[in-house]
């Protein structure tokens, strides 16, 4: 069925709202476009006149059809070359969605996406729309079919899920920058203890290459291990500079609202690494090397002005 004008207006006014719940639902950029789409199509073949409420619809349609992806998702990932870790994105993109709050906010977080991927698709969907969206309980189910009390059962759950995880500690983006300048002089110190310093006890570092750039499929474990590694990762070397073909120049910026450290060659992003920061100390480390999972973070790089310059060369 043909769409007229203001229907397809009235679904552009939602398409930010609906790309935002599907990357915090599929935790690719790339995928919830593909979600808006698929929804943009099942808009068009209906009868929109009949549809009471667009919004709830629409929200409907895109969350059933991204828990039908994360249900395949998990066999896919069993095949997945190394650590799979979500796209990142880069501070401005309207996919991160609203931010007025705390919980929104921290529903984005880099770490927050990590710890979604050990909830089942339902916990997942319940948690992004009552945390994320504050939708009412009863609008959660009748978006899955299920019941309140059900859903009010499955958030709880999930919410202490995510609520295991360590304490994170919310910065602002001049607090990012801090934390991102100090830990480079340190990593570029050609010393292991300053690095050591900045870092909990039990602090982790991990990449994601995809198969298709070189990341080490264990994680490194402990702060002196993560240190020794992260001196290496930022020494300068001739082989670093052939493998991305290119000098890589490294900036401090905000990914899903926390620091984050960008490598760039000649204004391309060939990492971007998340930085998890607690009370204690830099917590984690998570790199997003796979390109396949940086375009949309290139598009918005190259958006964007960045200053002074790089912080760091290799």
């Amino acid at each position: 069925m043909a769409l007229i004008t203001r229907d397809v207006d009235r679904f552009e006014t939602a398409r930010p709202r609906l790309e935002a719940i599907a990357y915090r639902l599929l935790g690719s950029a790339s995928e919830a476009e593909d979600a808006v789409q698929e929804t943009f199509l099942r808009w068009q073949a209906a009868d929109v006149g009949r549809i009471e409420v667009p919004e709830a619809w629409l929200t409907k349609v895109l969350t059933n059809w991204c828990l039908n992806q994360l249900t395949s998702a998990r066999a896919r990932r069993e095949t997945y070359v190394g650590r799979w870790l979500p796209e990142p994105l880069l501070a401005g993109d309207p996919m991160l969605g609203p931010a007025d709050t705390a919980e929104q906010r921290e529903s984005v977080s880099y770490a927050v996406l990590v710890l979604l991927e050990r909830l089942s698709p339902g916990e997942r969907a319940v948690y992004v729309l009552r945390e994320a969206f504050d939708y009412p309980h009863r609008e959660i189910a009748e978006i899955l079919d299920i019941t309140e009390a059900a859903g009010q059962q499955i958030y709880h759950r999930a919410k202490k899920h995510i609520s295991d995880g360590k304490v994170r500690t919310e910065i602002d983006e001049a607090a990012a920058q801090r934390i991102v300048e100090e830990f480079l002089a340190a990593a570029t110190s050609g010393r292991t203890e300053p690095l050591v310093r900045l870092l909990t006890q039990d602090a982790v570092s991990v990449g994601d290459g995809g198969g298709k750039v070189p990341a080490r499929t264990k994680a490194f474990e402990g702060a002196l291990a993560v240190a020794k590694f992260m001196r290496g990762l930022f020494k300068p070397s001739a082989a670093k500079r052939a493998h991305v073909g290119g000098v890589p120049e490294i900036y401090a910026t905000t990914a899903n609202g926390g620091p984050a450290i960008v490598a760039v060659v000649d204004g391309r992003v060939v990492g971007i690494t998340c930085l998890e920061i607690t009370a204690e100390g830099i917590a984690a480390f998570r790199t997003q090397a796979n390109p396949d999972k940086l375009g949309r973070a290139n598009g918005q790089w190259a958006a964007t002005d960045h200053g002074e310059g790089p912080l760091h060369t290799l």
